[in-house]
């Protein structure tokens, strides 16, 4: 074969080669620009909508009584996993209706909306990674743990600023992480996003569950306030498909950190029979007196056995011996549940001889109109405080309607 020849074989075999390899780079940009695309394509849009009533009937003298209606909710979209990768954001919200709220500053239940009458936040933003059972998320989101947790129960709930993994295997949930900010109605809407700790708070914990007993373990240094330990566990145990009973157990201590003042020891215990519809329970918690100290309920709702509607063990703690029980009964059928607690709250003398006693009782109920979807509800909270003969701020009725549905 003449050199000729040579050359345009060589010259007809590069193009070939490049040619091959120009489709290869051209099908894979495709195949990364679809894949790209279907994340969004198979992404997921949910939230809820939400109207609420709540209104305070206080009974402390010359103080007004206070109201608000709102209309609100909830809208989030994630994409779909690439490559373990995925991303989520979601806009939360929540407006008065003004002919159905008291005046600002006078007779305006903030509660819902802020003093503003209107709150709307960015209250997730993450990015997140799956690999097998090993999960990390980086961004606003939503948490549930004893010392911070979600707590939804009015119009918006806490999420958190934070990096947190977790990983799972067998029976075991392990989670550890850092919280930096939150917001929410626990953190007071009027004021946002806020610090959770001076620089933050670091936690990791462990939980252990499966069909009758479930048990969990966590320690939160919330920095420049306390360093927590939390645990509990619950055995359950199942007579038949109708009848079962449960019993628990919890432990909080809290060490004071740079002269917070906060320093505390909580006991609890719980005992529940349900039995064809029909729950009965009874809890109870002892904190020990600390001189000059007081207790933190954490980021959100409280995760004590005795924590109601409104009163939570941690308003009476400061400086003294505290104890709290608390009754229930509730009753469900056909998607309805009626519910009713009463709350026991007493302080022993403090270091200045003052003692509290406080009682709450809450009447429930709730109408599932579709299952998982549409709910109304609503909750009538009384509390009095018996250790002081004039009215306080602890004596007041509280009635909250609410009507949601959950896409």
């Amino acid at each position: 074969m003449n050199s000729s020849i040579k050359s345009m074989v060589l010259i007809s075999t590069l193009t070939y080669s490049m040619t091959s390899m120009a489709e290869e780079v051209v099908k894979a940009d495709q195949n990364e620009a679809s894949a790209i695309g279907q994340i969004f394509e198979e992404g997921k849009v949910s939230g809820n909508i939400r109207s609420m009533y709540a209104g305070y009937n206080i009974k402390k003298e010359n103080e007004n009584n206070i109201y608000a209606t709102a209309l609100g909710g909830y809208l989030k979209y994630e994409t779909a996993e690439l490559n373990g990768f995925s991303a989520a954001a979601a806009f939360a919200t929540s407006h008065d209706i003004g002919f159905a709220t008291g005046d600002k500053g006078v007779k305006q239940n903030d509660e819902l909306s802020s003093s503003d009458g209107k709150y709307t936040t960015l209250s997730e933003a993450y990015l997140n990674y799956k690999y097998d059972d090993f999960n990390f998320r980086a961004g606003r989101q939503v948490i549930d743990t004893p010392l911070a947790n979600s707590d939804d129960i009015r119009m918006i709930q806490n999420t958190f600023e934070a990096y947190i993994a977790t990983y799972e295997i067998s029976n075991f949930n392990f989670m550890a992480g850092k919280l930096q900010k939150w917001q929410g109605y626990d953190a007071g809407l009027n004021d946002g996003w806020i610090k959770a700790g001076e620089k933050g708070t670091y936690f990791g914990g462990a939980v252990y569950a499966d069909d009758m007993m479930k048990a969990s373990g966590w320690y939160y240094n919330i920095t420049k306030l306390t360093n927590a330990a939390y645990f509990d566990a619950a055995l359950k145990y199942e007579i038949n498909s109708d009848v079962s009973s449960t019993g628990a157990v919890q432990y909080l201590n809290e060490s004071e950190i740079s002269g917070s003042g906060t320093k505390a020891d909580i006991y609890g215990v719980r005992a529940e029979l349900s039995a064809y519809g029909f729950a009965l329970s009874a809890a109870y918690n002892k904190s020990q007196k600390k001189v000059g100290k007081t207790s933190f309920s954490g980021f959100g709702g409280g995760a004590l056995f005795t924590s109601m509607d409104t009163m939570i063990l941690d308003k009476i703690v400061s400086d003294r011996d505290a104890k709290a029980m608390v009754g229930g009964i509730s009753y469900e059928i056909d998607g309805l549940t009626l519910s009713y607690a009463y709350g026991n709250f007493k302080g022993e003398a403090d270091s200045l001889g003052q003692k509290a006693y406080i009682v709450e009782q809450d009447i429930g109920v709730k109408y599932c109109i579709i299952e998982d979807k549409f709910s109304v509800s609503a909750v009538y909270a009384v509390q009095a405080d018996r250790e002081n003969s004039a009215k306080t701020d602890n004596d007041w009725s509280r009635l909250q309607v609410m009507a949601a549905y959950s896409f």
